[in-house]
């Protein structure tokens, strides 16, 4: 009896297991073929295919499908190869195509999402599985398609699949690479079980070709329906992320991707409307993540710049050879074939706007890909980066103050060139030195011809040591970094220097109150942290070069410091918004903790070459013409006050009389206290 029941035991278990399998083979042939009698028996060709059969027929196939891979985890189930044996899949595309009945093609876009999505082996490396897919890429995008959402959703769908098995993106992209002749489907993802017709062929041939996918995407990227924008940006992203060994080398040299997308950044670049924009606006401009600007806006410029950082973020996470072969297409097809002739226009709003662009695109910009080439434009175009800096001292203000914010921006990227091709390589040879200082001890330097002429001068007063000497008192930074040194040449006297230059008769902080220059420590102790941590992978050396030794050329000191050492010369004349950005940019250089800057900046004490001048000498000279150039102003000291007050905001009553010269004294000395605080900072750091 227990001999029986085990017997009637395994027989239902595998009748059990073995009639669903025939039932399921049965009634997905019988679904396939209710999909196909329609188009025998049905003569009316304007039914819509949703008031049919057929997507309950394709949802059910879809489901037995499976369900069998479920049942069937190590082998092909019988219907999976009936539908690979029989080309269902080209049929399907087939019909998609005709739009018999109505509307569907979207439901066979939706029957290949959900079939690369719920089928879990890989499929992509058959014939009878890519080849279909490649004819329905081509139905995306078509003129007047009511389709976008499934299209953008079936594409989203392969580029997934393809980030699972990165080898197939040569498939999908139509695109001739190692082929895979003669090997066996059985062999790549399957066992035994495939038929032989399942075979992996290789793509027809093909040389670097607008690819139907990437075009496609890039269509639906300029979608009005944000979820449509979102899923064709995401496919662009897995695709340009794959980090297998040839993806990146396919991408870049056997498709037209960064073309596409560089294409796309002039489109939008080109509906700027560059006459009307507000260059302070666009200079401006806040981050706009692509992710939050989801289909196209009214607003150009929102496009624009979400659009940029959408090819920032896509060139970070990109393979390198990728990333660059990118940013070079935004070099050539943006930055030259365009920006370019529009920075050498003569048109001041055309300047102007597309300065103030190239300024928020240098501070936006992550993607060291992309900086790389920003700079390679701005810096080693050799007529370009002259203009570029001769316009920093430009007749027109605007113009200047854009410029000036050019560069300030750039001092703010972590890349190396950007120094050195600006200011470093001009102060390598350290010619800017006489010879007798030049064989002396740097750190022990006698007194210059200009700081000894300070001292004598009676309109330096010694009374701001009450004032300095706070320095001696002022708690270090750092705890465990060591108080200023005292004696000539220490923190001390450099700050002194800096403090003593503004001549008492007009100084107006202490009429309001303010602190003198251990205000400025807080920002003066960021902005050279900021500095530093930019700078320490650039391996700048500890110690200073030699001196030029024999005879040397006529020192000069750059494009840049000429500009800004000429401008800071006329800091009485300048409007004070001008003003601010110029000793920005200064007081940014002087913060970097290279030596030469350091020695070149902030040191009061270095002996200068005939016709030779450093940030300290320039300050000097244009102190001897203040003390002329007040003697005109009555009330000088009643007029200072009011100016400051006005510059806070407090008081809006400041005559219109000498208010330039009045700003510009403000100014001058807050950037001495700022210089003061800067060197306060960096001494008892670089003494550590």
């Amino acid at each position: 009896m227990d001999t029986f029941s085990k017997l009637s035991s395994m027989l239902l278990h595998v009748l059990e297991t073995r009639e669903p399998t025939v039932d399921l083979l049965e009634s997905f042939v019988d679904h396939w073929k209710s999909i196909t009698n329609y188009y025998i028996k049905t003569t009316d060709d304007s039914r819509p295919v949703r008031q049919t059969d057929i997507p309950w027929c394709l949802r059910q196939m879809l489901d037995i499908l499976v369900y069998e891979e479920k049942q069937q985890v190590e082998h092909t189930g019988p219907c999976l190869e009936y539908l690979l044996e029989h080309k269902l899949l080209e049929t399907l595309c087939t019909l998609g195509k005709a739009q018999y009945p109505p509307g569907m093609v979207q439901q066979v876009f939706l029957f290949f999402s959900k079939f690369l999505s719920q089928i879990q082996k890989p499929l992509l490396q058959l014939v009878n599985v890519y080849r279909p897919v490649q004819k329905l890429i081509g139905l995306c995008v078509l003129p007047g398609s009511q389709t976008e959402k499934e299209e953008a959703q079936f594409l989203l769908v392969l580029c997934s699949r393809v980030k699972q098995d990165p080898p197939t993106l040569r498939y999908v992209l139509q695109i001739l690479d190692q082929p895979a002749a003669g090997t066996s489907a059985s062999d790549q993802s399957q066992p035994g079980t495939q038929p032989s017709n399942h075979r992996t062929e290789p793509p027809p041939p093909s040389g670097q070709t607008e690819s139907g996918l990437l075009s496609a995407l890039l269509q639906l990227t300029r979608s009005l329906r944000a979820p449509v924008c979102l899923k064709a940006c995401h496919s662009l992203l897995l695709l340009s992320a794959l980090q297998s060994e040839s993806s990146g080398e396919i991408l870049s040299d056997r498709t037209q991707l960064g073309e596409l997308l560089a294409g796309r950044l002039l489109e939008l670049y080109s509906l700027l409307p560059l006459e009307s924009l507000d260059p302070g606006e666009v200079q401006s401009w806040p981050h706009t993540p692509w992710s939050s600007q989801l289909s196209q806006s009214s607003d150009h410029m929102t496009n624009f710049f979400s659009w940029l950082d959408f090819l920032d973020h896509l060139m970070r996470g990109a393979p390198q050879v990728l990333a660059v072969k990118l940013a070079q297409c935004v070099h050539r097809f943006w930055l030259v074939d365009v920006l370019q002739p529009q920075l050498l226009q003569m048109c001041e709003q055309v300047i102007l706007v597309s300065t103030s662009v190239l300024c928020a695109a240098v501070r936006l910009v992550q993607s060291s890909s992309l900086m790389d080439q920003l700079v390679h434009f701005l810096l080693r175009t050799q007529t370009l980066t002259q203009l570029l800096l001769q316009r920093c001292d430009h007749i027109s203000d605007q113009i200047s103050l854009a410029s000036l914010s050019l560069v300030d921006e750039l001092l703010q990227k972590p890349h190396r060139d950007i120094l050195d091709v600006l200011v470093l390589s001009f102060l390598q040879s350290r010619s800017f030195l006489s010879p007798p200082a030049a064989g002396q001890d740097d750190g022990h330097a006698e007194d210059s011809e200009d700081s000894d002429g300070l001292d004598e001068d009676p309109f330096f007063s010694d009374s701001l040591l009450s004032d300095s000497q706070l320095l001696l008192h002022h708690p270090p930074l750092s705890s465990s970094g060591p108080p200023p040194l005292s004696g000539l040449g220490s923190a001390a006297d450099v700050v002194n220097s800096f403090l003593c230059l503004v001549p008492v008769q007009v100084r107006s902080s202490q009429l309001l109150q303010e602190g003198g220059y251990e205000s400025y420590v807080h920002d003066a102790h960021t902005q050279v942290t900021e500095c530093r941590s930019l700078s320490l992978s650039w391996d700048w050396p500890l110690s200073l070069p030699p001196p030029s030794s024999g005879e040397v050329k006529e020192f000069f000191e750059g494009h840049l410091l000429k500009v800004l050492f000429d401008r800071l010369g006329r800091v009485l004349e300048q409007p004070y918004e001008l003003n601010l950005k110029l000793t920005a940019v200064l007081s940014r250089l002087s913060s970097f903790n290279h030596l030469l800057l350091h020695e070149y900046l902030l040191n009061p004490y270095i002996h200068l070459s005939h016709c030779s001048r450093s940030l300290f000498s320039v300050l000097i000279r244009l102190m001897a013409e203040l003390m002329q150039r007040i003697q005109q102003i009555p009330n000088l000291t009643d007029r200072l006050l009011n100016t400051r007050r006005d510059l806070l905001g407090l008081n809006h009553n400041t005559g219109l009389e000498h208010l330039t010269l009045l700003r510009g004294l403000v100014v001058l000395e807050e950037f001495c206290k700022e210089l003061a605080a800067i060197a306060f900072v960096k001494l008892p750091l670089d003494q550590q």
